[in-house]
């Protein structure tokens, strides 16, 4: 009985602040030590491109992201951000998780070029769905990452862990509920990204000319010569971004430059000085910005005299061989040339050689200017509205193709090896273009050969200018231009401020945190058992004397606890026994 006094003296202290405290202290010690997140993960993200032209918005519109990670099956309202690899979602896909999701992370393939002809093609077919149209919900892009693929691939294993219990007949529902509470989830927060307007806008030409050496000129003005000098303009555009603001290569450009290198060292020949002026121009505005930079050089230069035609080089090589075709070069033309124009010779050189190298087969392809078309198809078309003969080569039959504007593109030296062969087809047709006899459409040989031995063309020419960059980061461009031609000049486009052609948008680059947390069916499941563990403490404290009597009474009135009851049972055991 002694127990029960102390108890009772024990049973004053809770009379008193103590639950009050304790009800105070005991959520936050709870709270203190219940981190809700496990782990967290920092990566480097790009933004979706987003840009006008002509009034007309394209791709990621927003920005701020901070959702629960879902994967392409579980996600189902705005409050979730897609988390998955960028081959495994369709266009379907894409255009439900557009309109309904709150947000959209792809992780990039680590090796395109060992993908199957099929996979390549869904990869194009996506990035034109996605290049195409306005996308109001935040989409990023990682570079591929081990870590960022196992948050995926965890992500996707408890969708297919949880759909296969879903599926289970002998899964209970109490069983469903304590799967839920043990899952893990994540958090996907974007810092550091904005998307607004760039008001540094612009876009650079850059031009250079080439022409014959003042002392091989026989004229005293040797200026006034090469003015009328026919001229053939060789253009191209440098890629400066697809479907997130880097781009894998540039082949365009470093044939462009290819060719300024070699036919640099012809002019500089005596014995070989030519009868036209080249012009080379590079301008960084493709396909998906409808050619404005051509469009300003053309503004700002209005009286051009004794062109034969202008060479654009557009997807020359495809940088990602997608259906793993056969080599062919396709002549774009608004208007089918006349027989004996200079468009029509150079055709005929260009069949001839690529007949003599490889037997790449070149088809002529004609197309009408569509003026009511928001964008034009190809470059030429910009020369041909002023009246110029021009003509776009390329490996693509039709300005559609979904390889003319991808991000990917197979190994190197696949991409270099059909590079080598086309510059060297476009460097023959027009060698023999300038320096033959074209009054009779021919060469003096078909056998000769201009750029063999030492002015042979090889991959390692090319691939010194396949990594140009643009004009806006360093100058490596100008000074290429500089190193083989005169006259170089570097202009800039720049958006109207009342009614612009093109405009660019800040926010490329941003930080990807990923936490690691527990799902929002956890912290009810914790909520209530905090809740049902301060009131049963509650209670237990507030009526503690009373259960305390209770007890007591109980012991003291319990019949198995009295000595009668204890004689009364051995009695009945010893009679037994007997």
């Amino acid at each position: 009985m002694a127990i029960f006094e102390d108890a009772d003296n024990f049973a004053d202290i809770f009379r008193g602040g103590l639950p009050y405290y304790l009800l105070l202290a005991l959520p936050i010690m709870i709270i203190c030590s219940a981190n809700p997140v496990l782990a967290s993960s920092e990566f480097n993200v790009q933004r979706m491109s987003q840009f006008d032209v002509n009034g007309v918005s394209y791709g990621c519109r927003a920005s701020a992201l901070s959702l629960e990670a879902k994967s392409l099956y579980t996600w189902s309202t705005s409050r979730h951000c897609v988390v998955a690899k960028f081959q495994d979602v369709t266009i379907d896909q894409f255009k439900e998780i557009r309109q309904k999701a709150g947000g959209l992370v792809l992780l990039l393939p680590q090796n395109v070029s060992t993908m199957s002809s099929e996979d390549k093609e869904h990869l194009n077919l996506l990035e034109q769905a996605m290049m195409t149209q306005s996308i109001s919900v935040p989409v990023y892009f990682s570079q591929y990452n081990t870590e960022l693929e196992k948050i995926v691939n965890d992500i996707s294993r408890n969708t297919a862990s949880a759909n296969n219990k879903k599926n289970s007949r002998d899964n209970s529902a109490l069983n469903e509920v304590f799967n839920s509470i043990s899952a893990n989830g994540y958090q996907i927060i974007v810092t550091g990204a904005s998307h607004a307007n760039n008001k540094n806008s612009k876009i650079p030409i850059v031009q250079g000319e080439l022409a014959p050496a003042a002392k091989f000129s026989k004229a005293n003005n040797n200026e006034d010569l090469n003015s009328k000098l026919p001229l053939i303009i060789v253009a191209g555009h440098l890629n400066t971004f697809g479907i997130y603001n880097e781009y894998p290569t540039n082949v365009d450009a470093a044939i462009l430059m290819t060719l300024a290198d070699l036919f640099s060292k012809l002019h500089n020949t005596a014995n070989a000085a030519p009868k036209y002026r080249l012009l080379f121009l590079l301008s960084e505005s493709g396909p998906l910005l409808n050619f404005q930079g051509a469009k300003k050089w053309l503004d700002e230069n209005v009286q051009l005299q004794n062109v034969d035609f202008v060479l654009c080089l557009d997807s020359i090589t495809q940088t990602l061989n997608a259906d793993n075709g056969d080599q062919q070069l396709y002549m774009h033309v608004s208007k089918p040339p006349k027989e004996n124009t200079p468009m029509n010779v150079f055709f005929k050189h260009l069949k001839k050689a690529g007949q003599k190298y490889q037997n790449v087969t070149v088809e002529g392809v004609h197309k009408k200017i569509n003026l009511a078309d928001q964008q034009l198809a190809w470059q030429h078309e910009r020369f041909s509205i002023k009246r110029l003969s021009a003509f776009t080569l390329s490996a693509l039959k039709t300005p559609k193709h979904p390889t003319r504007t991808t991000i990917f593109s197979d190994g190197e030296e696949e991409v270099l090896e059909r590079a080598q062969l086309n510059a060297k087809i476009i460097a023959e047709a027009l060698a023999r273009y300038v320096y033959g006899d074209n009054n009779n459409a021919a060469v003096d040989s078909d056998d000769l050969e201009v750029f063999a031995g030492a002015m042979q063309i090889t991959p390692k020419l090319i691939k010194s200018y396949l990594n140009l960059k643009s004009a806006l980061h360093n100058n490596d461009l100008k000074n290429a231009f500089e190193k083989y031609l005169k006259n170089v000049k570097l202009i800039y486009d720049k958006p109207d401020a009342r009614e612009p052609d093109f405009m660019f948008y800040e926010g490329a680059y941003a930080n990807l945190n990923v936490y690691r947390v527990k799902p929002a069916v956890f912290d009810l499941f914790l909520t209530i058992l905090i809740c049902a563990y301060l009131f049963s403490v509650y209670f237990v404290i507030q009526y503690f004397p009373t259960m305390y009597q209770v007890f007591c009474k109980l012991s003291v009135k319990s019949p198995e606890s009295s000595p009668t009851h204890y004689n009364n049972v051995e009695r009945n055991n010893k009679s037994k026994i007997n």
